[in-house]
């Protein structure tokens, strides 16, 4: 069982950044790819970026590519999401998640965070 705790989350004015972390109870980590995903209240939770188990594949939704950065340092059981150029349709409660799998499906993913909210200004 993994279990993941978010942080970083804010408001921030649109053109800002802000950085995502994604602490995991896991000491084997490095086995477990991790996804960000997003949500809007009233819709389907949206893929943002996904990271290999070693952090040597990385995936991004064309909405944020360019922008994010994802990243993870196993020895600290943590991943991180980057986001700079913020814009208000990043607007969303931010969840990471791990599987053994890269994937941009929410459904294949076993374990979830708690979710985080960011909201960007205009």
């Amino acid at each position: 069982q993994v279990q993941l705790v978010e942080s970083g989350g804010g408001l921030v004015q649109a053109g800002g950044s802000l950085r995502l972390s994604c602490a995991a109870s896991e000491r084997t980590f490095s086995r477990y790819a991790m996804g960000w995903f997003r949500q809007v209240p009233g819709t389907e939770r949206e893929f943002v970026s996904a990271i290999s188990g070693s952090g040597r594949s990385t995936y991004y939704a064309d909405s944020v590519r360019g922008r994010f950065t994802i990243s993870r340092d196993n020895a600290k059981n943590t991943g991180y999401l980057q986001m700079n150029s913020l814009k208000p349709e990043d607007t969303a409660v931010y969840y990471c998640a791990a599987n053994y799998e890269t994937s941009s499906d929410y459904q294949k993913y076993d374990y979830w965070g708690q979710g985080t909210q960011v909201t960007v200004s205009s």
